[in-house]
């Protein structure tokens, strides 16, 4: 693949064959993001787990300290007086059985994230096949299955991210832009870190944070030395 003459600046400002602290490795990204927009840094991390069994799966959410500098449009399936609260609370569209009508109709895909009452997942499961590829299906793990839909859509529009492994056992979440600076990726970060460490399963073994790296959106990955994450 060839890479862009950025690309290939940015990686003699450092060396590939390291690992770095999570400290050093955020100041290394920060140093290699050339591009001319404002960046996003994303964590991907390799997990000693084998997501094939339920009892080893890696999933949930947390609301990252300083958010992650994107503007999140929210769905929220609701009725009645759920329906009124989450229009009240910020959501972007709000709706029931027309809103699977418009999905599966037109292809409409205007959102970021779903919420749904309770009660509407036998509605938004019809939905199951387009948006759990996408992974944009409603899960009581990552809180986007609630009656409080007010809370809900506060902590997605706050910086609310969901973390779940892929097929590869890898978990990949933005933290931030680059703008954001030093300190507000690492606290960020830190927080994120913590919580995939206090998710760990009960049934995993050996060493559980196998491999960390971070990146910019069009720089190269930047390795963390796992031992030196603090939960």
């Amino acid at each position: 693949m060839k890479r862009g003459k950025n690309y290939q600046e940015a990686v003699k400002l450092y060396d590939q064959s390291a690992v770095y602290s999570p400290s050093e490795a955020i100041g290394t990204v920060l140093k290699t993001a050339k591009a001319k927009f404002d960046e996003t840094v994303e964590v991907h991390v390799r997990l000693g787990v084998d997501g094939r069994h339920a009892d080893q799966q890696v999933r949930g959410a947390v609301v990252l300290p300083h958010g992650t500098g994107r503007t999140v449009r929210v769905l929220v399936f609701a009725k009645g007086d759920r329906a009124k609260e989450a229009e009240a609370a910020g959501a972007d569209y709000v709706g029931a059985e027309e809103l699977v009508a418009k999905i599966q109709g037109e292809n409409w895909f205007e959102f970021d994230v779903v919420v749904a009452t309770p009660d509407m997942m036998g509605v938004v499961g019809r939905l199951g096949r387009v948006l759990g590829p996408k992974g944009l299906m409603p899960n009581p793990k990552s809180g986007t299955v609630t009656m409080n839909v007010t809370q809900a859509i506060q902590d997605i529009k706050a910086g609310k991210v969901e973390y779940r492994l892929d097929k590869s056992n890898i978990i990949h979440v933005p933290i931030g832009k680059v703008s954001f600076g030093q300190e507000k990726l690492e606290e960020n970060f830190r927080t994120l870190i913590g919580a995939i460490i206090k998710a760990k399963p009960a049934a995993a073994k050996g060493q559980y944070l196998r491999n960390l790296t971070l990146a910019s959106t069009m720089g190269p990955g930047v390795r963390v030395n796992p031992l030196q994450v603090e939960a």
